[in-house]
């Protein structure tokens, strides 16, 4: 069990890395000036790559997460309540992710219309899930 644990950390945090780093290449994006063809088509290579890279890391880290939850019923049972949350906070860091596609896509179309501030705060949002599923694994405060 030990070792799964392990694995689903290591799993996670990768994950984590490239969802903290695709916003910011998102940042680029929305910087590139209209002429410079061969930027935006660099930075959209590296962000298609970091998108396939961070989906294949997810599906291992939530396959190990399920296979603690209901393999080993790590947080099932009475008092565990931090469970459900930090299962609400995966579905948020899911819909995250499943964002960046979105938008990578919308950029592949030419259709962005957003600012780079605007990224730049979208670039915060996975920090701030990363926090509150940290405590609550770690403090378990329900």
């Amino acid at each position: 069990m030990l070792w799964i644990k392990a694995l689903h950390i290591v799993f996670i945090a990768a994950w984590f890395a490239g969802l903290f780093y695709l916003p910011r290449i998102f940042v680029n994006l929305a910087q590139v000036p209209a002429n410079s063809q061969a930027e935006r088509d660099r930075l959209l290579m590296m962000a298609d790559k970091l998108l396939r890279f961070t989906t294949m890391l997810a599906v291992p880290a939530l396959v190990f997460g399920l296979w603690l939850w209901l393999g080993y019923g790590i947080g099932k049972g009475p008092g565990n309540a931090w469970m459900h949350a930090k299962l609400t906070v995966v579905l948020l860091v899911l819909g995250y992710h499943h964002a960046c596609g979105v938008l990578l896509r919308k950029f592949h179309r030419g259709e962005n219309q957003r600012s780079h501030v605007w990224y730049r705060w979208f670039n915060e949002l996975p920090v701030l899930l990363l926090l509150t599923a940290v405590v609550l694994v770690v403090v378990k405060p329900f």
